[in-house]
Order: C-alpha cells, then sequence, then structure tokens
C-alpha cells in the first residue's frame, strides 16, 4: 500500500493566500452558466421539444412546491403535537404526555432493571390565593412553581401539570429513598423562593407524594399509589 506525504499538501494550503492559488478555479466556476433544471431530468436533447420542455418545467415547479407543501406540513404536525403534549397554561408537559412518558419508563425498567420514582405535588392553599387575589395571582403562583421544579431536576426527569393544583415529576434512575429526598429538596426549594404579587409577599409551599417502580404496573396505576401517598402526607397535616 502507498502511504502519501501529505505534509508538504498540508502546508501549501496552509500558506495559500486569498485570491491566489484558488484564483483560477473561482474564476472558472463563477463564469460556468447555471444549470438547466430540465437537462437534469434526463430527457435526450433531441426530444426537448418547446412542448415537452414546457411541460418538463411545469412539473418541475409542481414537484418543487410539493416539497415545500410537504415541509409546512411537517412543520405543523410538530407544532400540533407539541400543542397536544402541553399544558395550556404553563410551559411543561400535560397529563397526557407525562402518562406516555411513564409507560415508556415502566418499558425500561422492565428490561434493565432500574428503579424510576413519581413525585406527586399538590400546592398548598393555592384556593386561598385564588380568592384573595384573584385567578391571575393563582396562575402566577402555578408558573413559579412549575419553574422552581423544572430548574431543580435533571434534563433527563419530567415534570408535568397534572391538573388544576398538581404536578408530577418522574425521576429517572432514581428509586425511593432517593425520591423522597429529592421531593424535600423541591418542597424547600418552592417555600424558599419569594413570590409577590403586587406588592405583597405570599407564601407558597407544596405537598408531595412518592411511589416508585421497576416496571410491574401500568402508569395509571403507579400514578395513582403517588397521589394516595400524597394525601395521606397531606392529612397527616405536613401540607396545607
Amino acid at each position: 500500500m502507498e502511504i502519501r506525504d501529505t505534509k508538504s499538501t498540508s502546508r501549501s494550503a496552509a500558506n495559500r493566500q486569498p485570491g491566489t492559488a484558488s484564483t483560477a478555479y473561482v474564476e472558472e466556476h463563477a463564469a460556468a452558466p447555471p444549470v438547466d433544471p430540465v437537462e437534469l431530468s434526463g430527457v435526450p436533447e433531441t426530444e426537448l421539444t418547446p412542448t415537452v420542455r414546457q411541460a418538463l418545467m411545469t412539473l418541475l415547479a409542481e414537484v418543487d412546491q410539493l416539497r415545500r407543501d410537504l415541509g409546512d406540513a411537517r412543520s405543523r404536525i410538530e407544532f400540533l403535537e407539541r400543542l397536544a403534549d402541553e399544558d395550556p397554561l404553563i410551559p411543561i408537559a400535560n397529563r397526557r404526555a407525562f402518562l406516555r412518558e411513564v409507560t415508556r419508563m415502566i418499558g425500561f425498567a422492565q428490561r434493565y432493571g432500574t428503579p424510576a420514582s413519581i413525585i406527586y405535588c399538590d400546592v398548598d392553599r393555592l384556593k386561598e390565593i385564588n380568592d384573595g387575589y384573584g385567578h391571575a395571582a393563582g396562575d402566577a403562583a402555578l408558573m413559579q412553581i412549575s419553574r422552581t421544579l423544572v430548574e431543580n431536576v435533571r434534563n433527563t426527569d419530567i415534570v408535568a401539570r397534572l391538573g388544576g393544583d398538581e404536578f408530577g415529576v418522574l425521576l429517572v434512575q432514581a428509586d425511593y429513598e432517593l425520591a423522597e429526598a429529592k421531593a424535600a429538596l423541591l418542597a424547600q426549594a418552592v417555600g424558599e423562593r419569594p413570590f409577590v404579587w403586587q406588592g405583597r409577599a405570599i407564601p407558597l409551599g407544596i405537598t408531595h407524594g412518592v411511589h416508585s417502580f421497576v416496571g410491574d404496573d401500568n402508569a395509571g396505576a403507579i400514578l395513582d399509589a403517588a397521589d394516595r401517598a400524597m394525601y395521606i402526607r397531606k392529612r397527616a397535616g405536613s401540607g396545607g
């Protein structure tokens, strides 16, 4: 096998000044006429009568338009898919998308035997905020809590609004002990972050429940188990 010395070539290319060695190449290609799209269609020149040429040009224009329409349709589908998976108030996943991700994680856990966990969060005293300050304040409180949750989990974890004042966090590769520790940190982060509405400081808090799984249940059952754990904690008085 012949091994060529590329050092001299690399050095000459590196030392080449703009507008010198490549000038001939640039001028040659700059002067080249534009390629006729009809010539690329594969039809022999002898058969390119004016009628055939016009028909081909029309057909090529229609193909080009179809390609653009297909690109627009794909962009529209992607937008609608995001819309279907996103909460209407907060730019995070909705319940539908969350359950789908939990289902995927069940399959992953079954295959690899690695645990995952769900943190089910309920916002404390949201009704009091809505009644005392208006629903705009309640929406702003939900927005702030969602940002706090997202900012304090990993990129691989999923945060979703499950409905009303409830949030879910799917922790990838996390057992019950790790999930409980993370839930406590999230509750602390929510409580320590100031929420000010029209100049008034309003305390925020969440009550959480945790359920871990290794692929034994379906997504709905797993979510219900985490919800029950949250309700038991809330009824015990640790949440508002």
